[in-house]
């Protein structure tokens, strides 16, 4: 292999106080009801993000079939976690919502609402004419629902899993620049600066921003590509406003959203980049590092406004827990898409309910 392959957003970590209550609302709300994998244990590699000291967490892979990403829902066992000192709003640098594909943002919309979610304000467009509704979590996190007619299987309740992230960011250009080199988002859906009604419902959305839409133009490749689907990320900057990182003076783990994390193969290649960008890896599993029922390397680099962003090169992983059925993408080759017919048997392990 002569070039890093991205498969797509693997999952979007997010802290919370309470990883069965999180489950049950994200497997009710978003349908993010296959638990890929859980496990209980230390985290020894973290440390340069915990305060030096090795802290252990409870943390649960959740994705919906229907596609996307999943949610690593993470949560601290060996210290209370803690949310930010201020509310994170648009101004501030981090990540400030994650992306729900979604198949009908208006029933959705209907579904959530009378389920007594938090929506934030109604439906509205976003600058490419994309349907988009906001909610919040009970933790505070914020979601934003955004039509796609990009999906591996037909959604039950019209949303699927993660498709993106909205980033908050200090200097537009070096962020550009940055998630171009390292992760391909080369492609503007847009680049327009204003005041947004989607952005109206969200903390601080009454600014002016810049907001830019982005994409990557060499698609999506790999062994689960089909599942995670197409996949944006949206920068946004107040020119001229001086914002607040989300997880200053807190530990990675604590309550919000964590890192965004990306499935590749290619890790040595990837670290060669990330060197070569100036942003090289702070954190770095080695060779295969196991987490219960998966297994596989990470690492960890920091995005400009230190962000976390987070890669994963997958080498085990459960197809059916249920008749011990895991699958070594080692000797299958990492590189090769799975058979559509072999990720939907992973909804064998789907919480109903």
């Amino acid at each position: 292999m002569h070039n890093v392959l991205i498969s797509g957003i693997q999952q979007l970590g997010v802290g919370i106080p309470n990883t069965d209550a999180a489950f049950e609302w994200y497997r009710n709300a978003f349908g993010l009801d296959v638990p890929v994998f859980r496990e209980a244990a230390e985290a020894p590699f973290m440390t340069p993000y915990t305060g030096g000291e090795v802290q252990a967490r409870d943390a649960m892979l959740a994705v919906n079939l229907a596609g996307g990403g999943g949610l690593e829902i993470w949560q601290y066992t060996s210290r209370t976690p803690q949310p930010p000192k201020y509310p994170v709003e648009i101004g501030d640098y981090g990540l400030l919502a994650g992306r729900i594909k979604t198949r009908g943002v208006h029933q959705a919309y209907q579904r959530l609402q009378a389920n007594g979610t938090n929506v934030l304000g109604g439906v509205t467009e976003d600058p490419s004419g994309a349907a988009r509704v906001s909610v919040r979590d009970p933790w505070g996190n914020v979601f934003q629902l955004v039509e796609s007619g990009d999906w591996f299987s037909r959604p039950r309740q019209q949303t699927g899993g993660i498709s993106g992230a909205l980033i908050g960011v200090s200097d537009m250009a070096g962020a550009l620049d940055f998630y171009a080199t390292v992760l391909g988002y080369d492609t503007k859906v847009f680049d327009e600066q204003g005041v947004f009604d989607d952005f109206a419902g969200l903390p601080g959305g009454e600014r002016t921003v810049r907001r830019v839409l982005l994409r990557r133009s060499g698609g999506e490749k790999g062994a689960f590509s089909a599942l995670f689907g197409q996949t944006f990320l949206e920068l946004v900057e107040v020119p001229g406003h001086t914002g607040r990182k989300a997880f200053a003076d807190r530990y990675w783990g604590d309550l919000g959203f964590i890192h965004l994390c990306f499935d590749i193969v290619g890790m040595d290649l990837m670290k060669t980049r990330c060197e070569a960008s100036g942003h090289p890896f702070t954190v770095d599993s080695g060779s295969r590092f196991d987490m219960g029922e998966a297994g596989g390397r990470f690492a960890y680099i920091e995005d400009p406004d230190g962000t976390l962003i987070e890669f994963v090169e997958t080498h085990k992983i459960p197809v059916v827990k249920k008749v011990n059925w895991y699958l070594d993408l080692e000797k299958r080759g990492m590189e090769k898409p799975l058979p559509r017919w072999m990720i939907k048997a992973m909804g064998l392990g789907r919480v109903k309910g």
